[in-house]
């Protein structure tokens, strides 16, 4: 598989993320306390919002890049 394809493949499915569920969503694991023995963690959740008018035109770049490669070989 050609780069181009990979990162046209990439976009895509990014821009679709972004489309669908307007972002990407993740949560991390954060140590609050550690006190003998106790050790107290919580968990956040962060989120990249991606917006549908960028989640689309990646949609159109990734498909653009995927095209031009294929005529190109």
């Amino acid at each position: 598989m050609k780069v181009g394809t990979l990162v046209g493949l990439i976009l895509v499915v990014l821009g679709l993320v972004g489309v669908v569920y307007g972002g990407i969503t993740y949560s991390q694991k954060r140590e609050v306390a550690h006190v003998g023995p106790v050790q107290v963690t919580t968990r956040e959740e962060h989120t990249i919002p991606i917006s549908p008018i960028i989640g689309g035109v990646a949609i159109l770049a990734g498909a653009a890049l995927i095209v031009a490669v294929r005529r190109a070989s």
